[in-house]
């Protein structure tokens, strides 16, 4: 993505730390619109912290985040929701009290209720009809294929322009694992661009137009995906390796 008007979401040169701890060195990535941007790398290699640096929960110690060309490192979280970022979670973390439609309702707090709030909880009733079935349902009584559906709904009822996912494949049974892909992708040809941190390698590549990977907190890689399912490391260290580790 070399234009950058094509270019939704760009690390420049950002340097995160965790005390003393150096996690992200350095890194550079870029988004463009309309795209899903994989992010690949094993344990402790930076994946989440690059999602906490996007929604603000972490903010680097040097470099720039930009968002449509603006600089977002130092805005609140809030804020760079309602510009259009939304996040779907690791292990989903709804309120678990709540039902399914609360936790919909909550996705759209930023901004009023009205005719373009009953569109999009019905475009995620389209999308989950399950959840429609169910929308009185307390969300914590979910499987965990449920809740995974009750998040990515969430972060659509924000309108966003992007959705950051941090291992939307964990804990899900091959059959949720199936569904929820075929979800990512139905978003992603409805406008909305996907940059999605993920362990399933190939399930993420099979989907993906590029990807980055990680390895203690630098980039060692990057392409289209193509081109990193047929790179003979990546087949050795990635894809074996987390095809072996998916389970039920």
């Amino acid at each position: 993505m070399s234009d950058p008007a094509d270019t939704i979401l760009q690390f420049d040169a950002v340097n995160t730390y965790y005390g003393d701890l150096h996690v992200l060195k350095n890194v550079d990535y870029t988004i463009g619109r309309g795209e899903i941007v994989s992010l690949l790398g094993g344990n402790a290699s930076g994946k989440s912290t690059t999602m906490k640096t996007i929604m603000g929960v972490v903010r680097p110690a040097s470099g720039r985040v930009l968002f449509d060309g603006a600089e977002i490192q130092d805005m609140a979280t809030s804020e760079r929701v309602r510009r259009g970022i939304a996040p779907v979670l690791e292990a989903r973390r709804l309120f678990p009290r709540m039902t399914i439609y609360e936790n919909l309702e909550m996705g759209a707090y930023t901004r009023p209720k009205g005719t373009q709030f009953e569109e999009d909880l019905e475009r995620v009733y389209e999308l989950f009809p399950r959840l429609r079935e169910r929308r009185n349902q307390i969300a914590g009584t979910l499987s965990g294929g449920e809740q995974q559906m009750v998040a990515i709904g969430r972060a659509l009822m924000a309108r966003p322009r992007l959705i950051c996912m941090d291992e939307p494949s964990m804990g899900l049974s091959p059959l949720y694992v199936e569904q929820v892909f075929d979800i990512i992708q139905q978003i992603n040809r409805q406008g909305t661009t996907i940059f999605m941190v993920e362990q399933n390698a190939s399930m993420a590549l099979s989907i993906a137009h590029r990807a980055y990977v990680l390895q203690t907190g630098q980039v060692v890689l990057s392409g289209t995906a193509a081109e990193l399912r047929e790179n003979p490391l990546i087949r050795e260290a990635y894809l074996g390796e987390m095809q072996v580790a998916t389970t039920a």
